[in-house]
């Protein structure tokens, strides 16, 4: 159970305050398309953070080069910086990540992993910003 305090806002705001693409995967639940987004080879070191609530979602110690086409993070930043939700969308079974504070979908986690957690948390960039390290 998070105490972090929840953000909600109509779909109409949040077409305010996203670019269509950010809506597009945050709120319609798309995908952006692989080996396309802006953190896909970042290696700067500091904190990924929700783009929709500034929520900081994983850490840039626990990513690594999945080959996916997407940033992908073995743990996240704390136990209360998602949510995960059964997805059973286009035939397939999938576990998909959400922000635990304002609901939106960052991606889906798999059990392809690295050690030790053996999780690949598959996200899209389009769904994040980055606050490097000073």
């Amino acid at each position: 159970m998070t105490n972090k305090k929840r953000v909600i806002r109509s779909e109409s705001v949040w077409k305010t305050i996203l670019t269509p693409e950010e809506y597009n995967v945050l709120r319609k639940k798309g995908t952006e398309p692989p080996f396309t987004g802006k953190f896909v080879n970042n290696k700067d070191d500091g904190v990924y953070l929700c783009v929709g609530c500034g929520n900081p979602l994983f850490n840039s110690d626990k990513k690594f080069d999945s080959g996916s086409g997407w940033p992908s993070f073995r743990a996240v930043l704390s136990e209360d910086s998602v949510n995960l939700k059964l997805d059973s969308s286009l035939g397939m079974v999938r576990t998909e990540v959400l922000c635990s504070v304002c609901g939106s979908h960052l991606g889906h986690v798999f059990n392809d992993g690295p050690k030790p957690t053996g999780l690949r948390y598959c996200i899209n960039s389009i769904a994040l910003k980055f606050e490097k390290k000073k």
